[in-house]
């Protein structure tokens, strides 16, 4: 592949919902480019874009893949994305460094939960996009009730640039809007061809719709439009590019990618309007010692910055990252310097990404994509630059994984190469967490939903060779007591020698913080100083373990009032084994009872569902504590729900919402346990206690 300046690069992100044929587009356009020389099929599992064993299996894209072709003079770095959200991160790290995106939307389908958040995606990023409707000439497909559907959603810069001619439910050609000129298909060649008569009256609605769009891009065309003249061909092209590029204007082509048909004309709208790098303005930067902003020219003769929006990690060949040089110029065997981690990295053979082909290159140029293999600290979102120049760019936004597993070895011993197999994992996947909860002693892990979960086991069962289980997570119960007693511990013990004596009276009740508070009110020495520490230490201990189900004591106060001590047969130890015994009755004694975490949730839903979302919370023993209305038709509902029924809330609310739903949640306090749920819980214990 030859060199490239930045105004000759485009790259373009493909979006959409899953299976609308995002990575049959990718293929049809390295076929139509001559970049394969075979036409993969993702049912058959050998296409460029789809190359990892899971996707191969799954027959749907779980990662972002890269690929360039060359088109009309210019060379276009095609970023095929999953369309299913579990796999959202993928889709963030493709967007972050596209200067277009082409959202797919089926003619037979129309626009779905997919379409909806790739379009939120690229307008908050505000990246130029255009549309294509895809699967033109499926059975029960139609261009023009989706056109209409996609208009209706997203407002009037949907503007129809190629409307299908269609023949006995085949698509046999395209008109092409803006110059009024038909191409129909024949065979594997596009030939010229006259508008059809019976498509005439409908051709021209959609151009005058066009030439309004083009207009309002520019006071003197607005002039010209509103005194009838004509625009010349340059006019035209210039100002719908303008449109483009300001995201006022959003073309919809049209085609089927199976077919191979109207995939060439997309190809050319790709090099005609989409914006290359350095067209966007110059790229934002902050200094790393003073968060000063910076504005570095999107140009090789800029200090380099580069960056990484994508690690693959791979047991053999190791770490891959994926780099976006947003100015200068990044070369092999060269050293650079990564300003997050404050080391040097040497950056030995850079290669361009085509599938999981590697193609050996000299240097990545501003606004080129390109990957290099083992860097030794470099992360995603981490900026490569000089030594001299350090500047932080902007990274990647990702969702936090909500759906939370516990994982449970098949094999014991394996708990070492799980740790290490998912540590990597995290490192590949920044929506993927890894925990160790101390206090359960379970490895937990933190996914967008079940299918990225289950990606991620398989991925560990295939690349770390380890096999693990995913249970319910263990709650993290507290028990505290409800009224105040005083008790006596005694610990005697005679056999031969120095005996054992302790001899304790403690005031328990409840207490002012989740901290043990102790005190002592001892009079005329009746238990020494020197004791009080050791008393302190076994209640301490003691509260490690409640009496109802072996959780954590909280909120207890103990006064040591009184006791006694024998001058030979006293010790430290005694007066510890005197307090736990009299922290056993005691907290037995004083009402206890068993508190459960209450979670804060904040739920954001489209109006039309918020019924169902507030039925469901409920139903959780949620209380809804407040509904704020939110930007685009959404509403925020707050809500506190005991941390036990949320489990499985992320792909609960998915199924309610249509996937069109999202939450937070936190640690809010404890809260007593209603009593049927503190009998299930104390039950569950005493049965593990028993195992």
């Amino acid at each position: 592949m030859k060199d490239y300046s930045v105004d000759k690069i485009r790259n373009v992100c493909l979006l959409g919902h899953g299976g609308v044929g995002k990575t049959t587009l990718a293929e049809a356009m390295l076929y139509g480019a001559k970049a394969t020389d075979r036409f993969g099929s993702v049912v058959a599992g050998n296409t460029v874009m789809d190359y990892d064993p899971e996707e191969i299996k799954r027959k749907i894209s779980t990662g972002t893949s890269l690929a360039p072709i060359e088109w009309n003079g210019c060379k276009i770095n095609i970023i095929d994305t999953p369309g299913y959200y579990d796999f959202v991160g993928e889709m963030c790290e493709g967007l972050r460094v596209a200067d277009g995106a082409i959202i797919l939307a089926s003619a037979k389908d129309g626009v779905q939960v997919g379409t909806e958040k790739a379009w939120e995606e690229v307008k908050n990023q505000k990246i130029p996009r255009m549309i294509f409707i895809s699967k033109i000439d499926e059975e029960n497909s139609d261009f023009f009730k989706v056109f209409d559907q996609l208009k209706d959603i997203f407002g009037n810069s949907i503007i129809a640039f190629e409307i299908p001619i269609m023949e006995n439910g085949v698509l046999a050609g395209i008109v092409n809007v803006a110059t009024m000129k038909a191409k129909r298909f024949k065979g594997k060649d596009v030939v010229d061809a006259e508008i059809p008569d019976n498509m005439q009256s409908l051709v021209e609605k959609y151009r005058e719709s066009l030439i309004e769009a083009a207009a309002e891009t520019d006071e003197d065309l607005m002039e010209k439009y509103f005194s009838g003249e004509a625009f010349t061909d340059d006019e035209l092209l210039k100002a719908l590019q303008t449109g483009i590029k300001s995201c006022d204007i959003v073309p919809v082509f049209c085609g089927s990618a199976v077919n191979q048909t109207g995939v060439r004309s997309l190809m050319d709208a790709v090099v005609n309007y989409v914006p290359a790098f350095n067209e966007r303005g110059n790229v934002k930067a902050v200094k790393p010692s003073s968060e000063d902003k910076v504005e570095l020219k999107p140009e090789n003769g800029e200090a380099l910055s580069a960056l990484v929006f994508r690690t693959i990690v791979d047991p053999f060949v190791g770490k891959i990252s994926y780099i976006k040089v947003m100015s200068g110029v990044l070369k092999s065997d060269t050293s650079v310097y990564n300003v997050k981690k404050d080391k040097m990295e040497k950056v030995a053979q850079l290669f361009l990404i085509k599938g999981k082909q590697q193609i050996n290159t000299d240097q990545l140029v501003t606004g080129d994509i390109g990957a290099v293999a083992k860097l030794a600290v470099t992360e995603t979102n981490d900026t490569l630059c000089t030594k001299e120049n350090p500047v932080i760019l902007k990274g990647i936004n990702f969702p936090q994984p909500m759906l939370c597993m516990a994982v449970l070895p098949k094999t014991k011993g394996d708990e070492e190469k799980i740790n290490m197999g998912l540590t990597k994992l995290m490192e590949e996947d920044p929506t993927f967490k890894v925990e160790q909860n101390l206090e359960t002693k379970q490895i937990l892990i933190y996914g967008i939903g079940d299918q990225h979960l289950d990606l991620i086991l398989s991925k560990l069962r295939a690349k770390f060779k380890v096999d693990v289980d995913l249970i319910k997570p263990k709650i993290a119960y507290r028990e505290t007591i409800t009224k105040k007693v005083k008790v006596e511990g005694k610990h005697k013990k005679q056999s031969g020698g120095h005996g054992q004596f302790g001899d304790v009276w403690i005031e328990f009740e409840p207490g002012p913080t989740e901290d043990l508070v102790f005190e002592e009110k001892i009079f005329g020495g009746a238990v020494p100083k020197q004791y009080f520490p050791a008393v302190e230490k076994g209640l301490r201990e003691s509260c490690q373990k409640g009496v109802l189900a072996g959780y954590p004591v909280v909120n207890l106060k103990a006064t040591l009032v009184d006791g006694k001590y024998h001058p030979v047969d006293s010790s430290e130890m005694s007066f510890k084994i005197a307090a736990s015994l009299a922290y056993k009755e005691g907290v037995a004694q004083a009402g206890p009872v068993l508190l459960e975490p209450i979670s804060r949730v904040e739920v954001l839903v489209p109006d039309n569902y918020m019924g169902d979302v507030i039925g469901d919370l409920n139903k959780r023993r949620g209380r809804i504590l407040g509904m704020n209305p939110v930007q685009g038709g959404m509403q925020q509902v707050i809500a506190e729900v005991p941390e036990a029924e949320m489990f499985k809330y992320a792909t609960d609310l998915r199924s309610l919402t249509q996937a069109r739903g999202s939450f937070t949640i936190r640690f809010e306090r404890y809260e007593e346990a209603p009593q049927h749920i503190a009998e299930k819980v104390i039950e569950e214990a005493r049965r593990e206690k028993e195992e």
